[in-house]
């Protein structure tokens, strides 16, 4: 009996140790995933996206051994709203995050008042990092958060790392000192771009016998125009040399002006200052033959920055840009590179939105999906492995607000190649052919049956998100036109 009894004993050691074995065997098999997000940075600010001025051999390289989507979205025209669905799957609408944060207050000109929002990622949220941590990833915040305070920061949501990650939408500066205050100041004159990227190096070194998740979200290339000062003036020399045509520097849209050229300097520096970034985080998995088992994913939170703040670029043949309704204002390059899984080279007009990140990232971590988190996000790993695949349903924006860019409140959904905007000022609809006006000059407004259906499935959509609606503003002063002042 005592013998059966150590048998027994002896069998359950075995089995648990052979369970453990499995799960860490599990855990380190799963690939690594690295999320670069660019912040401002425009759909056509790439050489791989259309850009004869900015120079991104990196980023090209990389779209070249991976897929490079034609058609992905932030999931709004300005940064807050979208950085919150990316980590959680859901629309800004769902999270009543809807604004950069804390957000532009009302004022007499504007017609409509701007809805309650939250002011940070609500903590009740399980993020994409949270949800990895739990299957044994390392997990890191390098760079921009801007969801919240201390309360709110990165490591009260999964993440085991925050570096640089804080309130602030924008650095005081992009040279040390750098006045962020969770960042050490480095030596006097160190690049931003550069730093984070030091820090990323140092994580990935630090993590690299377990699976990590690393969320790189850099400061650039937002405001303030600031670069280093060898590449400026590389690209003052190269500026006379763009072919311009007959095309004019601005053109008008609504209030504003549009930048149609990409020919500045300080702005072309930090791109630059940005892929090689990318080229020094790919070289490093590289050296430590992690490149065949590491996901990178590169995107953009909202479009170029085109109508105010300096208009450091263009999005041309995109209409306007960041803070507008508008082609230019959401849509943004988007690489994905998964070895081994998908094809090289391959360029996708598959529609993507901010949310599809999450359960994409469980779905190659080779985890359960969460669809009780991720609940506006589709997984397009079908569409990165099978390019004849298409989403079946629409995607949607809601942004009550009026934004410093010049763009004015409204609510827009994409289904196939057609797009309608609802602009919440007088609920005038606008409806666009994509495919084939991609620069939204020609409105369908005599297409009745479709703008029926798509703004009655923009109305359905805005009621299940209990989306904050804008109100009239009762102390509503009209700013003169140029011609009474």
């Amino acid at each position: 009996m005592r013998r059966t009894a150590s048998y027994f004993t002896g069998f359950c050691v075995l089995f648990f140790a052979l369970l453990g074995l499995n799960s860490r065997a599990a855990s380190t098999s799963r690939p690594n995933i690295i999320f670069i997000l660019a912040d401002d940075l425009g759909w056509r600010d790439l050489h791989c996206f259309g850009s004869t001025f900015y120079e991104t051999r990196n980023l090209d390289a990389l779209a070249a051994s991976g897929v490079r989507f034609t058609d992905a979205y932030a999931a709004c025209c300005v940064c807050s709203p979208t950085r919150a669905s990316i980590l959680t799957g859901k629309y800004p609408a769902r999270l009543q995050l809807t604004d950069w944060l804390p957000g532009r207050a009302d004022k007499p000109d504007q017609r409509l008042r701007r809805p309650l929002f939250v002011n940070h990622l609500p903590l009740e949220e399980v993020t994409i990092a949270a949800s990895l941590k739990k299957a044994r990833y390392a997990t890191a915040c390098i760079g921009k958060w801007h969801l919240g305070g201390p309360d709110f920061y990165p490591d009260k949501f999964g993440f085991d790392v925050n570096i640089a990650g804080c309130r602030l939408g924008s650095p005081p500066s992009y040279f040390s000192p750098y006045k962020i205050p969770t960042l050490k100041d480095g030596p006097a004159g160190e690049y931003l771009t550069d730093r984070l990227t030091d820090e990323a190096l140092r994580f990935i070194t630090a993590s690299k016998d377990r699976p990590f998740f690393l969320y790189l979200a850099h400061y650039a290339v937002h405001n303030p125009q600031q670069a280093k000062v060898e590449l400026i003036e590389n690209y003052k020399a190269k500026a006379p040399t763009i072919s311009r045509g007959n095309t004019p520097e601005f053109r008008p849209e609504g209030d504003r002006q549009v930048r149609q050229i990409q020919d500045q300097p300080i702005y072309a520096a930090m791109i630059q200052s940005l892929d090689e970034s990318v080229g020094r985080i790919l070289k490093h998995l590289d050296d430590l033959r992690l490149s065949t088992n590491t996901v990178v994913i590169f995107t953009s939170d909202n479009g170029g920055l085109s109508t105010a703040e300096g208009a450091p670029t263009s999005n041309v043949p995109l209409r306007a840009g960041k803070g507008w309704a508008y082609e230019g204002g959401g849509r943004v390059p988007l690489i994905v590179r998964w070895p081994g899984k998908t094809a090289v080279r391959r360029i996708s007009s598959q529609v993507v939105i901010s949310p599809d990140f999450y359960p994409t990232i469980l779905e190659m971590a080779g985890l359960p999906l969460h669809p009780e988190q991720h609940q506006d996000g589709v997984s397009i790993v079908p569409f990165l492995k099978n390019a004849a695949l298409e989403r079946a349903g629409s995607v949607f924006w809601h942004y009550p607000h009026y934004s410093n860019q010049g763009g004015t409140p409204y609510g827009a959904i994409r289904f196939g190649d057609f797009k309608l905007i609802e602009w919440y000022e007088d609920m005038r609809l606008e409806l666009f052919d994509l495919r084939n006006d991609p620069g939204e000059q020609h409105s369908l407004v005599g297409d009745k049956s479709r703008l029926a259906s798509l703004r009655d499935t923009l109305h359905a959509w805005r009621e299940n998100m209990h989306a904050g609606m804008p109100s009239p503003n009762p102390d509503y002063q009209p700013q003169p036109s140029a011609g009474n002042k």
